[in-house]
């Protein structure tokens, strides 16, 4: 029966980040006013216990892994440093010019490429330029993402002295075959090492990134990976699901042959494999693809209902406005998303022009608003409802009638006036959110768009 709902179910889709989806948004509707515009509603709609939230990319890599698909520019030359630190900032006060008064930053997300590439100096230097505009709201959550090779104990000291309280750590897979297959040598002492230092320091949140999937990986290596994880105990976990896309992101992910990847219920082994052991070991299911102990933020704001999620993942607090600072970021204002232009030259000439260095966006429609509760609530609750009438939509019997197929698979029960997914149908909630995609059922892919669903 598995293997049958395997087979039903494992088409590409999108993971949901957004609603629409990027590959969705309407460009011809879309300009610099027309966000700002959004970017100012959201603003005066929020309030300084809310406060905004913040996303930084900050794009270098010494050396390319063939997993990620994030934008990226691999240097060993760390001079790149100070003048990016410097666009960001001039980025920044761009934005606190548009919002008019200083805003209140409630969360700040240092993602990448790299950030433990940047020295202590120009991350301490970033913090400081980001707070000469800003005030820091009370129960404020600053993260990053660190690289277990190259982040130092002075790294984890000086964030932890400028606010952060979580930190997440790329494992992936310690298998050495698998490894090498993605160019990511990353031997357990490493991730060891800097957990152990997180802890020590005081970090209230430590997270582990897993993935499964990933080429010449077998169950063993799942196993033996998650062994070794529960030996840190970390606060969270995202076992994700290896999305190749090779269309998307090139030679990257060509270093070994389709072949080489597991597939289907093999693949699907991997990860119920790798659940049953998560549970096991203390660890319980968040939305999709995330696991937390009882005593971390996400569960808890799994469990009260306030979980959230946007570009930057899973969060335990929402914001309205969360800006995008850097190459390639994305912003959110609630009504509208903007990203910013992804080559790294074209960046600094936009701000050299003092113009926000937006590529392309999208303003959400009313019925997009709708769509979006609709997706967001099934991805972290694993439920929606429409018995407010702001959210039920025209289309919703239609809807119905094509979930019936998959209530009768016992993936989701479908009630009065909400659908709930069943436990069974959790890896199959891309799959549900789809159904809801107007957008996407209305103009259906032409080229390859979306990783495999399960």
């Amino acid at each position: 029966m598995q293997n049958s709902l395997l087979q039903k179910y494992n088409v590409p889709g999108p993971r949901y980040t957004s609603y629409p989806t990027v590959p969705y948004w309407d460009e011809s509707l879309f300009n610099e006013q027309i966000w700002t515009q959004t970017v100012k509603q959201s603003f005066a709609e929020s309030n300084d216990t809310e406060g905004i939230s913040l996303y930084v990319h900050l794009p270098f890599c010494e050396s390319l892994c063939t997993f990620c698909g994030c934008n990226k520019r691999i240097t060993k030359n760390h001079d790149v440093e100070h003048p990016y630190i410097e666009a960001l900032l001039r980025e920044w006060r761009l934005y606190c010019k548009i919002l008019g008064k200083k805003p209140t930053v409630k969360e700040i997300h240092l993602g990448g490429g790299t950030p433990t590439f940047f020295s202590t100096k120009n991350l301490e230097d970033l913090i400081n330029g980001i707070f000469s505009q800003a005030n820091k709201a009370i129960d404020y959550e600053f993260s990053f993402e660190g690289h277990p090779n190259n982040t130092s104990y002075a790294h984890l000291q000086k964030l932890y002295d400028l606010g952060f309280r979580r930190v997440s750590f790329g494992v992936q897979d310690y298998s050495p075959k698998v490894q090498k297959a993605i160019h990511r040598i990353q031997p357990f002492h490493h991730v060891a090492k800097v957990t152990l230092w997180a802890r020590e320091i005081g970090y209230t949140s430590i997270g582990h990134d897993i993935i499964f999937g990933l080429p010449f990986q077998e169950l063993e290596d799942v196993i033996d990976t998650i062994e070794k994880t529960n030996s840190l105990q970390p606060d969270r976990l995202a076992f994700y699901s290896y999305a190749h896309v090779p269309w998307i992101k090139g030679n990257g992910q060509r270093g070994f042959k389709d072949e080489d990847i597991p597939k289907d219920h093999k693949k699907r082994m991997l990860y119920e494999t790798g659940k049953k052991l998560l549970h096991k070991n203390g660890y319980h299911e968040i939305g999709m693809d995330h696991f937390a102990l009882k005593t971390d933020a996400l569960h808890q704001a799994f469990q009260n209902g306030s979980l959230h999620r946007n570009f930057m993942g899973y969060s335990a607090s929402k914001t309205r406005l969360m800006i995008g600072l850097g190459v390639s970021s994305i912003s959110d204002s609630w009504y509208g998303f903007a990203q910013n232009v992804k080559n790294l030259e074209d960046y600094y000439q936009l701000l050299e022009w003092n113009k926000l260095p937006i590529l392309r966006g999208h303003a959400l429609t009313k019925e997009d608003l709708i769509i979006r509760q609709h997706i967001l609530n099934l991805m972290c609750q694993f439920e929606t409802s429409w018995s407010e009438t702001n959210l039920y939509f025209d289309e919703l019997p239609e809807i119905l009638f094509q979930l019936q197929e998959m209530e009768q698979d016992g993936l989701l029960q479908i009630k009065n006036n909400g659908i709930t997914v069943t436990e069974k149908g959790k890896p199959y909630v891309r799959n549900v959110c789809m159904a809801f995609d107007l957008r996407l059922k209305r103009k259906a892919p032409e080229t390859e768009l979306f990783s495999m669903t399960i």
